[in-house]
């Protein structure tokens, strides 16, 4: 069965655009013109994957990646204008999974939402082990859950498949290109701000102090690790 995308846009040449292109790739298609509508389709029709552009009438797509983020996972690619880099970092704090400027090509378009498909499709990772803890932190594989002490944390499937990889190499010093390459793909290898957005995000809802972690530790001039407790 194929993957199934909404495309959230107002502009009626770019919606034309992105179906064609995800149409002819055997994709199933969902269409919405706001951020309104956006929220509604996600929770009707269950996407496997949301484009979203960001400047949109009645609820813009930030305010609709906010909202989703309420009740689903489902992973977000945002649509942003060449140069809004302040709309970059904020729709990754909201919790998007990545984001595409505009104007952008087919091929380059196309190879994202393989890259997030993947992610989202091998977000389970490849443990011996049913649960892992570090802390007050613990991560239920069979589930896919994380839990901080008794709360279940909610994560995206991007922020979930970066807190494997450092789970998986518990005490290894992991590089910002290594990291970008396991998680995101090879093509990401040198976009060092979604994995500064994205390792601030998870430090936000695991860590008690997210400016003194205690999961997610910087090594100054070599990477990130998880330090063995």
């Amino acid at each position: 069965m194929s993957n199934s995308i909404l495309i959230v846009d107002d502009e009626p040449r770019y919606l034309r655009l992105i179906e064609a292109n995800l149409l002819t790739e055997g994709y199933q298609v969902f269409k919405a013109t706001n951020g309104q509508e956006a929220v509604n389709v996600v929770a009707d029709r269950h996407p496997d994957l949301v484009l979203m552009d960001v400047m949109m009438p009645v609820l813009d797509g930030l305010g609709a990646c906010e909202r989703i983020r309420e009740f689903s996972d489902v992973p977000i690619i945002m649509v942003t204008a060449r140069g809004s880099e302040s709309d970059r970092v904020r729709g990754l704090n909201l919790g998007a999974d990545d984001y595409i400027v505009k104007p952008f090509s087919a091929t380059e378009l196309l190879a994202r939402v393989r890259a997030v498909l993947r992610r989202a499709q091998h977000s389970s990772g490849s443990f011996s082990q049913a649960m892992f803890a570090h802390g007050d932190l613990r991560i239920d594989f069979a589930r896919a859950e994380v839990f901080k002490g008794d709360k279940l944390v909610f994560l995206s499937a991007t922020e979930y498949r970066l807190l494997l990889q450092f789970a998986q190499n518990l005490g290894a010093v992991l590089t910002a290109e290594q990291l970008l390459t396991d998680v995101w793909g090879g093509e990401y290898k040198d976009d060092k701000e979604i994995l500064w957005v994205s390792i601030s995000r998870l430090r936000q809802k695991l860590e008690d102090d997210p400016k003194n972690p205690q999961h997610i530790v910087t090594r100054s001039g070599m990477g990130y690790t998880m330090p063995p407790l």
